[in-house]
């Protein structure tokens, strides 16, 4: 029993110290931060949903391409906000996030906003499949922060460029098409060409983020270590049950890219 006791202990302080650190920045943010932080979080999610849905409606595109501009600028902007402004700001990110992402789903189907992020091939399950990545992401990024701290913003680039490019490769390119076994209601389709998508992006998305946390010298031996963890989120992200890569691509890559580099 004393291990068990131990470990829950160790486990709490962890979560009090991520809490502690959220309370101390945000206490000592200014109101007029706090309003202004709101306010251009929410331009942001509002510009990157309204760039979705008005691609798909004007350039008829598919929504697997159209929601992945929304995935992108919100990943990028994540990592952008924790790497400047630190974790308390980006909470205020993601909860304007979370604002507009609800607001387009109790606007439903015909939306702009909604069409923009919910697929038509999860039909009948459209919504379900827009709030299960939702919530996959917010539990990925928690996690992601509760366990590697930074590092979590490799997690976020590894989920906004390579994820976020798997599916539009995979809808126009692919061809050498696989199903993933798992017990979701909608089948995982994979291709072999959009997985080659998302290691070339995993890839450049690892280096990208470890360049901004904790720019080592750039060696062979550094390089192949960003070319494994970008192979292995390719096989996270193959694997991943259906709506929930979002979570697994954040993990993963945090933790691996915290394993190797953070000494």
């Amino acid at each position: 029993m004393k291990p068990r006791k131990i470990f829950k202990t160790k486990k709490l302080d962890k979560d009090m110290q991520l809490i502690h650190q959220l309370f101390l920045e945000l206490s000592g943010f200014s109101l007029e931060r706090i309003s202004l932080t709101l306010v251009l979080s929410t331009l942001w999610a509002m510009m990157a949903i309204t760039l979705a849905g008005y691609s798909k409606r004007r350039f008829r595109w598919y929504t697997g391409y159209s929601r992945k501009i929304f995935h992108f600028f919100i990943f990028f902007g994540a990592a952008l906000v924790q790497a400047v402004w630190g974790f308390a700001t980006l909470c205020l990110f993601g909860f304007c996030t979370s604002l507009v992402i609800f607001y387009s789903l109790v606007k439903g189907a015909d939306h702009l906003w909604y069409e923009g992020i919910a697929r038509e091939k999860d039909a009948p399950h459209r919504t379900r499949y827009v709030v299960i990545p939702y919530l996959a992401t917010l539990l990925g990024g928690l996690m992601a922060n509760w366990g590697f701290g930074s590092f979590a913003i490799v997690g976020y680039l590894v989920t906004g460029l390579g994820d976020a490019i798997g599916e539009p490769v995979g809808l126009l390119l692919g061809r050498h098409h696989f199903q993933i076994p798992t017990p979701a209601a909608v089948p995982t389709i994979r291709s072999l060409e959009g997985s080659t998508a998302v290691w070339i992006g995993s890839t450049i998305a690892v280096f990208l983020g470890l360049r901004m946390i904790h720019p080592s010298p750039v060696n062979s031996s550094y390089l192949l270590t960003i070319l494994l963890i970008g192979l292995l989120s390719v096989i996270v992200e193959a694997f991943s049950p259906h709506g929930w890569d979002n979570f697994t691509l954040q993990i993963i890559p945090t933790a691996l890219s915290s394993l190797f580099f953070s000494c």
